[in-house]
């Protein structure tokens, strides 16, 4: 009769064990929230594109998040981003968006409606393919405009500047990027944002003389109700096996949610 009761008990310890994990996962896996990526379906980065998105979606289901991806912003609107809790830039110039989707990601930063993350060509600031700049983004990002960046690329070591930002929690002082063509902009963007992390333009291997001294890679800008940060490094998907880049990027995805 003992057997038989220790039997019961564990079955009905394996069944409430069960029902806890269905719950769990109707909760989380459902709603803790969801995110919304942008990057281009062509284009030399889509490498970078293609290794970030198994690199993301993995980190959903590893943390119980949802995501989703667009290769344009035909879509975007108000009541589009209304249903996500981050906008990731992965791969998408700030130019050439439709104007909806303009107005509607303004209204997202400046009203604080969801975090956003941008990466490497978020700072593609100019007049490109015919597109003029779109002001407002220069504002965004410190109020640069791209000038040159390094074609035959070069390694570089990134030195954290702000080491208590949740973003940089866990990432060593400072690491090196094996692989990256490093903007440079008419003048540092220092004034208007907060840096988190700048590159050592004399550590850059091999040498090169495109430098532009004071050179922030990682930061925020404060005077937006969006929690936002932007990270410079993502044209190589070789990113994705330097375990300080996966750290700052989890980071920030966690810190752009408010969790």
């Amino acid at each position: 009769m003992a057997i038989k009761n220790s039997g019961r008990l564990i079955c009905t310890k394996l069944m409430l064990v069960l029902l806890m994990s269905l719950i769990a996962q109707q909760i989380y896996g459902q709603s803790r929230f969801r995110v919304l990526a942008l990057a281009e379906s062509t284009g030399h980065h889509i490498y970078y594109s293609a290794r970030a998105k198994v690199w993301l979606n993995q980190l959903a289901a590893d943390s119980s998040f949802t995501i989703d991806y667009l290769q344009n912003t035909d879509t975007i609107d108000e009541d589009l981003l209304s249903h996500y809790q981050l906008f990731i830039q992965l791969d998408y110039p700030p130019y050439g968006w439709k104007e909806k989707a303009a107005a509607a990601f303004v209204k997202y930063i400046e009203q604080g409606k969801g975090g956003w993350i941008g990466f490497h060509h978020a700072t593609l600031l100019g007049e490109f393919d015919g597109y003029p700049m779109w002001q407002w983004f220069s504002d965004f990002m410190g109020g640069i405009r791209y000038q040159n960046y390094i074609a035959t690329f070069v390694a570089g070591e990134v030195n954290i500047e702000d080491k208590q930002h949740p973003v940089m929690k866990g990432v060593p002082g400072n690491f090196r990027i094996s692989k990256e063509e490093w903007y440079t902009y008419h003048k540092s963007p220092r004034a208007n944002v907060h840096v988190i992390a700048s590159v050592d333009e004399n550590t850059y291997t091999p040498n090169t003389p495109i430098k532009m001294g004071d050179h922030p890679v990682i930061w925020t800008n404060p005077n937006m109700k969006a929690r936002n940060v932007y990270v410079f490094m993502g044209h190589s998907p070789e990113l994705f096996d330097n375990e300080a880049y996966k750290t700052l990027f989890k980071n920030a995805v966690f810190w752009g949610v408010g969790r």
